[in-house]
Formats: C-alpha cells, sequence, structure tokens
C-alpha cells in the first residue's frame, strides 16, 4: 500500500502540493559533535506536534523528521569497514517492502552507481521498530536501507557530492520510471557524504522510536534540521515528510507554477555550462510537492558550484528593490541574480545544511 498518488486523478493533482509546518535547527557553534545534540533536536521536534498534521487516528502523523552530519563514528560501529570520515557517502533509500523488486532496485542502483564510476561498498538494513508507528502509516512503510558509496581516489568533496547528486537522478529515473523495473516506493531521502536524513509518515514523538539509529550514544552531529509536517490539501506520504535533501520549508510557495516552467525552458542553455545536464533533466521533479521542487533546484544549483548561501539569496531574494537602506554591493547582487531567476515567492521560513559549519 502506497498512500501517495503519483498521476492526477479526479480533484486531485500533485502540481498544488503544499506544505505549512514546523521547523527548527540547533547547530553547535564550536562545531563539536554529540549526541546531545540529536537528542535536543529530538525533544525541540516533540514541542513542534501542535504544527505538525495528523490523520482521523492521532498515531498517523503528516510527517517528520531529521537531518543530521554522517555519523563517522557510529556507522563504523554499526556497518564497519568503512573509509575515513568523508571518504563515502551515504544513500538513504526507500524501497519497496516486496522483497524481490527491493533486492532488484539495489541491483539497478549498484549498476547505475557503477556506470557512474562509484563503488558501492554495502548496504545496511536500517533498524525499526515498527511497533512505533500507526496503522495506516505502518501498511505504506516502505524498506528501508543505507547504500555506502566509496569515494573515487581522484575526487574531492565537492566533485564527489557533484557525482552523487548525478547518481541520485540517474538511479531515479532508472529505477522509479517505468522501463526494466518500476518501483513505485523507491526514493532517495538523502546522499551525500556530508549529511543524512531520517524520516517517514511519522508524528514527532515517534521518530526516535521508530528509528533505532537516533537512540544510540555513538550517533553524532553538530548540526541538526527537524521538521514537522502539515500537508495542506494534500496527501501525506514517506517521501514528501521533511527534511527534503538540503532544506526544511514552513509555508506555501505561491509562484510554484511560474518558478518550476520558467526552470524548465532554461533547461536547454544550462545544458552548455553542466557537463552532466542531461542525465539530471529534469531538473525539478514536478510529482514532489513545492518544498521538493524548491529543494530540486537548490540542490542543482548548489551542484552547478553556487554555494548554499548565494543560492538561497537567487531563490528566495528578500524585499530589496524599495529598500533605500540596502548596501550597494547587496543591491547589485540582488539586481544580477534577478536576470537569472524569478524569485520563489511565499515560503514564511526555510532552514537549511549542506552538513558544513
Amino acid at each position: 500500500m502506497n498512500l501517495q498518488p503519483k498521476e492526477k486523478f479526479g480533484l486531485y493533482d500533485p502540481a498544488y502540493e503544499r506544505d505549512a509546518c514546523g521547523i527548527g535547527m540547533l547547530v553547535s557553534i564550536k562545531g563539536k559533535k554529540s549526541h546531545k545534540l540529536v537528542n535536543d533536536a529530538v525533544c525541540a521536534l516533540g514541542r513542534l506536534t501542535h504544527r505538525g498534521g495528523a490523520g482521523a487516528s492521532p498515531d498517523m502523523g503528516d510527517g517528520a523528521g531529521i537531518l543530521t552530519q554522517i555519523p563517522h563514528k557510529f556507522f563504523q560501529k554499526a556497518f564497519g569497514g568503512l573509509p575515513e570520515e568523508g571518504g563515502y557517502g551515504v544513500a538513504m533509500l526507500f524501497l519497496s517492502p516486496d522483497k524481490p523488486r527491493c533486492e532488484l532496485s539495489l541491483k539497478i542502483f549498484a549498476e547505475t552507481a557503477q556506470g557512474e564510476g562509484l563503488n558501492v561498498l554495502g548496504v545496511r538494513d536500517v533498524p525499526v521498530y515498527p511497533g512505533a508507528l500507526g496503522e495506516a502509516a505502518l501498511n505504506a512503510c516502505p524498506s528501508i536501507k543505507q547504500v555506502f558509496i566509496r569515494k573515487p581516489e581522484n575526487a574531492d568533496a565537492a566533485k564527489f557530492e557533484r557525482a552523487l547528486y548525478v547518481l541520485s537522478k540517474v538511479a531515479y529515473k532508472a529505477i522509479r520510471k517505468p522501463g526494466r523495473v518500476s518501483d513505485p516506493y523507491f526514493y532517495i531521502a538523502s546522499i551525500s557524504a556530508r549529511t543524512i536524513v531520517y524520516k517517514g509518515l511519522l508524528t514527532p514523538n515517534q521518530l526516535k522510536n521508530f528509528y533505532l539509529d537516533l537512540s544510540d550514544e555513538d550517533f553524532a552531529t553538530a548540526i541538526a534540521l527537524v521538521h514537522s509536517r502539515f500537508s495542506t490539501n494534500t496527501f501525506p506520504s514517506w517521501e514528501r515528510a521533511h527534511p527534503m535533501q538540503h532544506i526544511i520549508h514552513n509555508g506555501e510557495i505561491n509562484t510554484i507554477r511560474a518558478n518550476v516552467n520558467w526552470v524548465k525552458a532554461r533547461e536547454a542553455a544550462l545544458a552548455g555550462d553542466f557537463p552532466s545536464a542531461k542525465k539530471v533533466f529534469p531538473v525539478v521533479n514536478q510529482s514532489g510537492s513545492d518544498s521538493a521542487m524548491l529543494d530540486d533546484f537548490v540542490s542543482f544549483l548548489t551542484t552547478a558550484g553556487y554555494s548554499f548561501p548565494e543560492a538561497m539569496m537567487l531563490a528566495i531574494p528578500e524585499p530589496w528593490e524599495n529598500d533605500a537602506e540596502i548596501a550597494p554591493d547587496k543591491r547589485a547582487l540582488y539586481q544580477y541574480n534577478s536576470c537569472l531567476c524569478e524569485p520563489w515567492d511565499g515560503p514564511a521560513a526555510v532552514a537549511f545544511s549542506d552538513g558544513v559549519l
């Protein structure tokens, strides 16, 4: 059972998916990783319960999750045989609960990685406690795996992140889209050597009880983003829970249709500047929520060379036109950006992280 409709039917259209949620961000300003910060983040998430939606049954939430830095010490213990910190990436995957289809999807994912010049070190079953879920969430629960991917020797951190991004796009088209296999559950919650996302069709208080990793004392981070989702006139699902790959979002993007259309229209021009462009098109997956589409766009910008602050200032500029006190150099930046991209108007709040302090 997959709760999320993928196609337009009746009065439902996935193009109008919206979010209005609760968000939180915790950071150690000294950059010190600790399990305490994980616990504090989970506690903060619990305080956002009132900002999230629930189904007819209170044990069925609209979605909750956490983004942290890669917990290297924990993974060395739980998986073992890994390279040094930063020497591998982790793909957090949702897959079909049907075992043969899940195994086939993992096989295609590994083959796709190899085709992109990346080697899979192994696959880990993410330990979960199904008893923490409500009945509807349990019936829709995917198989959850972590795939460990070695960083090529000739790749620096930025090049490796770019390779993982391209892999995510190519694998999605190979596995999720019709072809030799179509796994309707396949979804990449995160794929990075810096960050990882644990999320699902959960209430805030179910997250830590469901994902047992989050209770391990060796699971440490210096950054945490948490999110309690309220899906506005939409269907909740495992994949539409936040965090996305890089952002958490509260509010609605009012200009989403125009934003997506403009990105699509510019893909032909972008192809000449981004060597792997054709592999990653379309930049924006239009079956996602407005938050997911913004995350797609920001992920593309950062992969293409923008820093996260630059990417967010390009996508969501402050109201600068009539601000007489804005610094001249900042005004010039916004004027230049306005020639490249229309603003994604409407978010009440967006927090983001690439896992680097």
